[in-house]
């Protein structure tokens, strides 16, 4: 039975902290669980494995998570410094914006990063095209600094290793005993609801394609099992046939009228692992052991 649950430091659009006791009833026991997308990191601090390896796109929030995980009292402290009354004003937020922009130095770029998404509009994270942060300022009356939120997620990060890679890397280094939990950028409902673009690269159809073959291609080729949360649309149903699929209703926050926020179906797709591997597996081992003697 799951314990208190954690919620992630970060504000994330699409995060999993409502579904955290769905996706554990889904997700098998393995030595370590692999994120090829992990956004704020819900399913990660709500699970129990022994290791991880947590992967996203976005290298602001990969360069984060390795100064947490490397330094949490600095980073922490030096972060508390910008959640205050003078900083929470649309022009010292715009300033802060700039020079999260302009910097090179990768240790500023993690503290603002934590102040931007927290005075920022709704906590999105979005780029432009030319990879410039562009959220709106939030207008927020007092800004919630996550300091028992970051000491967590420090100390559980240990057991972790943070990746920036491409998806596809991932799945490359998933060996059997490992289970996979995907939460790629979701379909979306209509071609107005699309929001892809929080690493500056958009996850298109094609994208969406090739995860669902990688999913069948760890699952059944190589014994691993995959989960993978996405939008309840016919083409996910027809992208996942193989899968095992299970329905869920969820309250999203990313619509800025907050009267027109609706329950949206979604689906956790389960890739059974092809349990008939350790038989080919052992005739491998016998073969190698045979190639030994001989040698």
């Amino acid at each position: 039975m799951m314990q208190k649950k954690n919620r992630a430091f970060l504000k994330w659009a699409g995060g999993k902290y409502s579904l955290v006791e769905a996706i554990n009833a889904k997700l098998p026991s393995g030595n370590r669980l692999i994120e090829p997308f992990v956004g704020a990191g819900s399913v990660f601090l709500n699970t129990n494995f022994k290791r991880y390896l947590l992967n996203d796109i976005n290298p602001d929030l990969i360069n984060l998570y390795n100064f947490l995980k490397a330094q949490p009292d600095a980073v922490i402290h030096d972060a508390s410094r910008f959640f205050t009354r003078d900083h929470n004003c649309e022009a010292t937020y715009y300033a802060l914006r700039e020079e999260f922009n302009q910097t090179s130095d990768e240790y500023y770029r993690a503290i603002l990063f934590i102040y931007l998404n927290r005075h920022g509009f709704n906590g999105l994270c979005r780029y432009s095209l030319a990879g410039r942060f562009n959220v709106p300022f939030g207008r927020y009356k007092k800004p919630y600094f996550p300091h028992e939120e970051m000491l967590f997620f420090a100390e559980k990060s240990q057991k972790a290793v943070f990746t920036c890679l491409p998806f596809e890397k991932i799945f490359g280094r998933a060996r059997r005993g490992n289970v996979i939990y995907c939460d790629p950028p979701y379909a979306p409902v209509s071609k107005t609801a699309a929001f892809t673009s929080y690493a500056s690269s958009s996850f298109g159809l094609d994208a969406q394609h090739k995860l669902a073959k990688l999913a069948v291609r760890a699952s059944y080729k190589r014994g691993i099992p995959v989960l993978i949360s996405n939008h309840d649309l016919p083409i996910t149903r027809q992208l996942y046939t193989s899968a095992d699929i299970s329905e869920l209703s969820v309250r999203r926050s990313i619509s800025q009228n907050g009267a027109t926020r609706k329950p949206v179906a979604e689906i956790l797709a389960y890739f059974t692992p092809n349990l008939s591997l350790p038989k080919t597996k052992k005739r491998q081992q016998k073969r190698r052991a045979k190639q030994t003697q001989t040698a």
